[in-house]
């Protein structure tokens, strides 16, 4: 995969975006319960970015996986991920985090910083916020690297199968959407859907550890080779059907949100849920985050047009944004908490103060020698 590909970059950096927007505004929503204020339109918007924008992460940080390995050995592979991901995953969970869980902390006790850093780092909860991923992230890197060393060409099946789709994708869609299906609802149905695997600050939620790792090795499969030939190649059919995985995408969202009315409006107690919903929900879940995927990555293929626009500028900071982020966020929601203003005006200075700062300080901290070998 020679060279930087400006539509998987900008989708990557709109992915950002989305993170943040995600954090700013959850406080506001029927599942954050954290402010009197709220909105439905919020609700709406965090039940879909909810259901594939890790997973969509993962799959783009897999495209890269194969063609990194191909140019450097795979001990300077590890080296440079342990860089990129093991080191900021330290910095972020005994500074960062802390820092950021702090807010919540100021709204049930007045404890001192340290003390609450203290008590983090050595009674718990620890928690790792969003830079859970990075650490799961730098361990589907080491499987990769290993499947490398063991068996070079074991993703040459999805690979195939992404040739086939420069044609037609609706084979692979089917493909994707069967395998991800397989990973996710026996999951669910054992551990739920809140349940997550935790150790210190290393946690993952259970029921979707297996869904994200196969989202990382079919993306790995399709940047196995030929990346311009297969699923994500420009001018193919998945890029001149663009509009048509936006139906797709539509036609899953209703249905969740039909499954979603159903809980909160229709049942007597949404906590008791019948086990024909728990797996109609199972399957909705990865059709879902499947559509809305491709329509993503479609969309951005196809108007892939060269210039330096809001997201081209973004990139280099994204990395660090995604780091940053939950710091500025959860603050400015802490100050906002008491103000009498609309969930549509808090949500607003949320997402602006912490997108901004976010940037701000990674912009600064890439002008440090060396910085950008980490973000």
């Amino acid at each position: 995969m020679p060279g930087r590909n400006a539509a998987l970059d900008r989708t990557r950096t709109a992915l950002t975006v989305l993170v943040v927007i995600h954090h700013a505004i959850i406080p506001y929503t029927y599942y954050g319960h954290q402010d009197s204020k709220t909105w439905l339109g919020f609700d709406g918007i965090i039940l879909a970015t909810d259901s594939f924008f890790m997973a969509l992460f993962f799959f783009l940080s897999g495209l890269f996986a194969w063609p990194s390995l191909k140019r450097k050995s795979v001990v300077n592979f590890l080296d440079e991920r342990a860089l990129r991901l093991a080191l900021p995953f330290a910095i972020a969970i005994v500074f960062l985090m802390p820092l950021a869980y702090y807010a919540i902390e100021l709204r049930m006790s007045d404890m001192s910083f340290h003390a609450y850093w203290m008590k983090t780092i050595t009674a718990g909860p620890w928690q790792s916020g969003p830079v859970w991923f990075v650490w799961v992230l730098l361990t589907f890197d080491i499987i990769a690297a290993l499947l490398f060393l063991i068996a070079p060409n074991c993703l040459g099946p999805i690979n195939r199968l992404s040739m086939i789709a420069f044609e037609r994708p609706a084979v692979f869609f089917a493909v994707f959407v069967a395998v991800t299906m397989a990973a996710y609802v026996p999951m669910r149905m054992i551990f739920g859907v809140n349940h997550w695997f935790e150790f210190g600050p290393f946690s993952v939620q259970a029921s979707r550890v297996v869904f994200y790792a196969a989202y990382f090795f079919f993306g790995a499969g399709v940047g196995l080779a030929n990346i311009e030939q297969g699923l994500l190649g420009h001018k193919g059919m998945m890029e001149r059907e663009w509009w048509r995985w936006i139906i797709v995408t539509l036609m899953a969202y209703l249905i969740i949100v039909a499954l979603v009315y159903y809980r909160r409006g229709i049942l007597p107690d949404p906590n008791v849920l019948p086990q024909w919903w728990q797996y109609a929900y199972a399957f909705a879940f990865p059709l879902f985050s499947a559509a809305i995927c491709f329509a993503i990555l479609a969309w951005f293929i196809r108007f892939d047009s060269p210039g330096w626009g809001f997201l081209d500028l973004m990139q280099p900071s994204a990395y660090g944004i995604f780091l940053i982020h939950y710091v500025p966020v959860l603050w400015i929601q802490y100050w906002l908490s008491d103000a009498d203003l609309s969930a549509f005006s808090k949500a607003g200075i949320s997402f602006v103060f912490a997108l901004g700062a976010s940037w701000l300080i990674t912009a600064a901290l890439l002008r440090v020698p060396g910085a950008k070998r980490v973000l």
